[in-house]
């Protein structure tokens, strides 16, 4: 079996990207491990059951990584959170001070908003509409 496991997203500070992601959007802080260079291996996940991918939030080391914080994707939409409850996150995202770009829209693949995250990546928050059956086609 394979999937992916991690993807690194470039952050200011640790600290400051742990709290932004486990408080304003819900993650789980997975691990914060010190490392011999001076850095540290910080995992943060959305859900529970390790399933999907983690981000693995990297503190950028030089001008060149330090030139992508926020800006990782050339400002296309670069994340996708998934959720079973659209309206519930949403609620608990803008209680917390997300910032949302868009008002919610229901598309025929599902309900979806675009939000930024603490340096300005955006995301798309996301409930896929279910998919139709074998047995709807019959």
């Amino acid at each position: 079996m394979r999937r992916l496991a991690l993807v690194t997203l470039v952050v200011d500070d640790y600290d400051e990207a742990i709290r932004h992601y486990t408080e304003a959007l819900g993650f789980r802080l997975v691990e914060d491990e010190p490392r011999p260079d001076g850095g540290r291996w910080v995992v943060v996940e959305p859900g529970t059951g390790g399933a999907g991918a983690g981000l693995l939030l990297a503190r950028a080391k030089d001008e060149a990584q330090r030139d992508r914080v926020g800006d990782q994707t050339g400002g296309r939409v670069g994340f996708f959170l998934h959720t079973d409850d659209f309206t519930r996150d949403l609620t608990r995202m803008r209680a917390a001070g997300v910032t949302f770009l868009e008002e919610p829209r229901h598309e025929p693949y599902g309900s979806v908003v675009v939000f930024q995250d603490l340096y300005g990546n955006r995301w798309d928050l996301l409930q896929p509409a279910p998919r139709p059956t074998e047995e709807s086609h019959a």
